[in-house]
């Protein structure tokens, strides 16, 4: 397994939107595994794929408190969405930026395993503002874009600085 670099907002990139994924094999897997030891490490609760600049419809995600439970979801679609849930999100690609964020407070999700099999979940707290972030993220969308224009420049220029610091 190996970790990957991950986009930083407002990295273009970070717009494009993920294709679906056709082949699960074990390239697929590996993909799943390096994601989710990038998440891990970074460290965080969820990872698209986008965020690692593959271009396809995976993410992973663990909402656990000990980091023991695994999700994979390929090819993501929210079916329906439920009540209004507002509270504070982060994001592995806009590091140190955490802004009020409203979203649905339940959904339905169906995708594929790794291994193209269907399932479908209904999720809530946590887990669904994960998904709903991370499936964003495959349509090309970061969540600072549900904020201010003014907010937004904000956090370009607060990130353009770190990356200055850093160099």
């Amino acid at each position: 397994m190996a970790l990957l670099p991950i986009l930083r907002y407002p990295d273009p990139r970070l717009s494009i939107v993920a294709k679906p994924v056709e082949t699960f094999d074990e390239e697929l897997a590996r993909l799943a595994a390096d994601m989710a030891e990038t998440m891990y490490a970074a460290p965080g609760i969820g990872l698209a794929a986008t965020q690692v600049n593959v271009h396809r419809r995976l993410l992973v995600l663990d909402v656990s408190e000990d980091k023991s439970a695994l999700q994979v979801f390929v090819n993501p679609e929210i079916l329906g969405r439920e009540g209004e849930h507002v509270g504070e999100e982060g994001c592995l690609s806009v590091p140190g930026i955490y802004e009020t964020v409203r979203r649905a407070a339940r959904i339905r999700v169906r995708a594929q395993d790794l291994r193209g099999n269907p399932f479908e979940i209904e999720a809530e707290g946590l887990l669904a503002i994960c998904l709903q972030h991370e499936i964003d993220h495959l349509d090309g969308k970061v969540f600072v874009e549900y904020l201010s224009r003014l907010k937004q420049t904000r956090i370009k220029a607060k990130l353009a600085k770190q990356a200055r610091l850093a160099a």
